[in-house]
């Protein structure tokens, strides 16, 4: 199940949770904690927004371990990772300048990444491509953790972004919105 806390400090022109900016409702710790364990799932994901932006963010991932919770983090790749608890899988995006946000990266975060990590970039078009393509192999990070190309939905086909992965047989993988395609039209709630 999916956390989505509050805020961003960013604004990726495709951004598809523009309602999370200033949306949502406070909640303690253990109430979000009990409200997660009355769904029966094991696995959870902090999202946002940004939820490093939260200050107890890093304290909620702590609690859903400490229960026994598979916990995992999105992050937009804009503030540091190194505090994230131990044991929670963090998915860093690493934006590409489609987003216009690409300048925000925090390049230091790939040199903190460990077993279980992801990277994923959204990508927008074929230049998008190009850059992160240049990325994934100037800094090695394939070697160390998956990696996600995901094409920005209703703008750039999936099929395509496919194929220029497999031309240039680039070691990633290519990651569609499936919410989006199970249930068009539905923009939140699944």
């Amino acid at each position: 199940m999916f956390v989505r806390l509050t805020g961003c400090n960013l604004r990726c022109v495709w951004c598809d949770t523009a309602y999370a900016f200033h949306e949502g409702a406070p909640a303690s710790v253990p109430d979000v904690v009990e409200r997660v364990a009355s769904y029966g799932c094991g696995l959870v994901e902090i999202t946002g927004g940004e939820p490093l932006l939260q200050p107890e963010s890093l304290a909620l991932m702590q609690a859903l371990l400490d229960r026994g919770f598979e916990v995992l983090l999105e992050t937009g790749g804009s503030l540091p990772i190194e505090g994230v608890p131990a044991g929670v899988k963090r998915i860093v995006d690493v934006k590409c300048p489609g987003s216009g946000e690409s300048e925000r990266n925090r390049w230091d975060n790939l040199a903190t990444l460990r077993e279980g990590d992801e990277l994923k970039f959204v990508i927008a078009d074929r230049a998008d491509y190009d850059w992160a393509a240049e990325v994934v192999r100037r800094h090695a990070v394939d070697a160390v953790i998956p990696i996600h190309f995901s094409p920005v939905h209703d703008t750039l086909d999936g099929g395509a972004l496919a194929r220029w992965v497999l031309d240039d047989a680039l070691p990633v993988r290519v990651q569609l919105q499936l919410h989006k395609r199970l249930w068009p039209g539905v923009e939140r709630g699944v």
